[in-house]
């Protein structure tokens, strides 16, 4: 059973960093899409960043692109997201997700996504 763990928010102070960890277990990754999402109160849950698992490929949105940086370990099974420059707007429920049906690029939408964690707050104060 496919199991995501998220790690490494909190309350921090705008222009810090951040870095949340996403430890995936019980299937192996190399052909999956691992995604970022994020949900801020009274809003949709919103795409943030992905990564093909197998070729290291990425994907951002707009708002984050340029300040925040997703990567993984193949070693250790687990999936980053290196958040720098972090502004008030970034304060939201971060989720990592993982796609086992495409083969190819990354989808942008949650419907797309097989697998989610259980989420981790970054709030970020001005």
């Amino acid at each position: 059973q496919v199991q995501l763990v998220e790690s490494g928010g909190g309350l921090v102070q705008a222009g810090v960093s951040l870095r949340l960890s996403c430890a995936a277990s019980g299937r192996t990754f190399s052909n999956y899409a691992m995604g970022w999402f994020r949900q801020a109160p009274g809003k949709e849950r919103e795409f943030v960043a992905a990564i093909r698992w197998n070729s290291g490929n990425t994907y951002y949105a707009d708002s984050v692109k340029g300040r925040f940086t997703i990567s993984r370990d193949n070693a250790k099974n687990t999936v980053y997201l290196q958040m720098n420059s972090l502004k008030p707007e970034d304060t939201a429920v971060y989720y990592c997700a993982a796609d086992e049906r495409r083969f190819t690029g990354v989808s942008r939408k949650e419907y797309d996504y097989d697998y989610w964690g259980q989420g981790t707050q970054v709030t970020v104060s001005s």
